[in-house]
């Protein structure tokens, strides 16, 4: 299923907070649309959000916007395709800023990619996870492990997938997760897999380098480094705030 598509770059964050890596992400989005960097999958952490996406219903967020900000959870309305869906400590966040063309045209195609990639990974990590037929995301059986959401502008993807690893499952009872009631979600750690970070983000780096057929460098031109340091800076001002 490989696209061939050369090298990209790759930024792993730590944990950040998801209102200043969703600027990040616009002005990378903006900088891959000009061509004025190549692709770039950026992989972290972030505090309790709760997002909603351009097809998200208000009934799908069980609690009052109140009760979240007493509970320290954040709430999101974004541009990215989908329903509702929470991020936290013990997920790995991706978001892979690809530009679609050639053998990558399509939205839904570049979704299945996604797919295909963290399902490699998962394998990787002894956690037995499939497509599931007309429903997006990652799965284990009918349990959901990884949901994926994304928005295409200028032929440009961003936003991305929540793949849940230790992470405290209880907090979905926030939310119907993707607008589905009944769904059951799962984690890697609940499957029996590997959950140590290094060790997914690794597998989550070769699953993407294997399906979309790209190298993907952790050296950084010099534009990203520049965007990730003030970023950083930002973090540690904000933290500086708050002590």
């Amino acid at each position: 299923m490989s696209t061939g598509r050369g090298s990209a770059a790759l930024l792993s964050l730590g944990r950040v907070e998801y209102g200043r890596v969703l600027e990040l992400q616009r002005e990378l989005w903006r900088l891959r649309a000009e061509d004025a960097i190549p692709d770039v999958l950026v992989l972290l952490e972030h505090e309790p959000v709760i997002t909603l996406g351009r097809s998200a219903r208000t009934s799908n967020l069980l609690v009052s916007e109140a009760e979240l900000a007493r509970r320290g959870v954040a709430l999101y309305r974004i541009e990215r395709g989908g329903d509702v869906t929470f991020h936290g400590p013990g997920q790995l966040v991706g978001y892979p800023v690809f530009k679609l063309e050639q053998e990558l045209a399509s939205v839904r195609g570049f979704v299945e990619r996604v797919e295909a990639a963290l399902c490699a990974a998962l394998g990787e990590l002894g956690v037995r996870a499939g497509q599931r037929p007309g429903h997006i995301g990652v799965w284990c059986d009918e349990r959901k492990i990884a949901s994926i959401g994304v928005a295409v502008k200028r032929r440009v993807a961003f936003h991305g997938f929540a793949l849940n690893v230790s992470v405290d499952l209880d907090w979905f009872d926030l939310i119907n997760p993707c607008g589905m009631p009944e769904v059951e979600m799962t984690s890697v750690n609940r499957e029996g897999g590997v959950t140590a970070d290094s060790s997914v983000r690794a597998a989550v780096v070769r699953g993407f380098e294997r399906v979309f057929g790209v190298e993907l460098q952790a050296k950084l031109p010099r534009i990203l480094t520049s965007l990730t340091d003030r970023l950083r800076t930002s973090a540690m001002a904000s933290t500086s705030d708050r002590e």
